[in-house]
């Protein structure tokens, strides 16, 4: 089986050596990662400027390739040119910090994993519930779990998988939840700094999921202890909101008087 592995925090990042080391000794590994944290960055890709690519060495022996570019570029050149035989799957992450409820869609690790699932690849983000002295070890051994999930079960076209690890001890997880993307939002603020030269910047300091999640949200099955599994899609149509617009009176292409 050939694997594509990526992430969003960089090819150097503890993340993705975890995945790699678990992985490479029992599947066709391949790394594309950008060469530098690209974290937040959705789903942009890099229209203004050329990638450039170059090939990442580690301990003295290839381990893959660092692109100029966002997670969603990486994947795409990964595909297109980089690689000989499309992967059979795409890896993105570990990723340092969760990536649930509205965060979703800013995250550059779960961007990736959708651009795979744009190729119509077996796609997941993997994601491990802390920023601190993260234990990578669990979170790659279950990525295995993952992959014979897909294996198993497809997954619809267009579909990826948003996975999320709590940072605990195998023994302490509460088990696997299979949950939807939480939609209530993230209490985020600001701290206003002052510079050594008297000008004022600000850097985007806390974000705290809100509390009232219902039990079936990824969300609220994470802050149980739960590993979370979210099939997520790149259709953001708003399916309730269609219909009833469609019985609405809609917008006149007519010109106003006067124009």
């Amino acid at each position: 089986m050939r694997i594509l592995l990526t992430n969003d925090d960089g090819i150097y990042a503890p993340g993705l050596w975890a995945l790699y080391r678990e992985l490479r000794d029992d599947f066709e590994v391949r790394i594309v990662a950008p060469e530098v944290e690209m974290s937040a960055v959705g789903h942009a890709i890099t229209l203004a400027s050329p990638l450039r690519v170059r090939e990442i060495r580690r301990n003295g022996a290839f381990y893959g390739y660092g692109v100029s570019g966002t997670p969603a570029d990486c994947v795409k050149i990964a595909v297109q040119e980089i690689l000989d035989t499309p992967p059979d799957v795409v890896l993105s992450g570990i990723n340092l910090g969760a990536n649930v409820g509205v965060n979703v869609l800013y995250s550059g690790t779960v961007s990736a994993a959708t651009e795979g699932a744009f190729f119509g690849i077996r796609s997941a983000a993997i994601s491990l519930n802390t920023r601190k002295e993260p234990d990578f070890d669990f979170a790659a051994c279950f990525s295995r779990e993952i992959i014979g999930f897909m294996q198993r079960q497809g997954l619809r076209h267009g579909t990826a998988l948003n996975v999320n690890i709590p940072a605990l001890p195998p023994e302490r997880i509460a088990g696997v939840s299979i949950t939807r993307q939480g939609v209530g939002r993230f209490r985020e603020r600001f701290e206003r700094r002052v510079d050594p030269r008297g000008n004022v910047y600000y850097w985007l300091s806390g974000e705290t999921p809100s509390e009232d999640e219902a039990r079936d949200a990824d969300t609220a099955a994470l802050k149980r202890d739960m590993i979370t599994i979210t099939p997520i899609s790149y259709d953001l149509t708003c399916r309730e909101e269609l219909e009833r617009l469609k019985k609405s009176p809609l917008p006149s292409v007519g010109l106003h008087d006067g124009d």
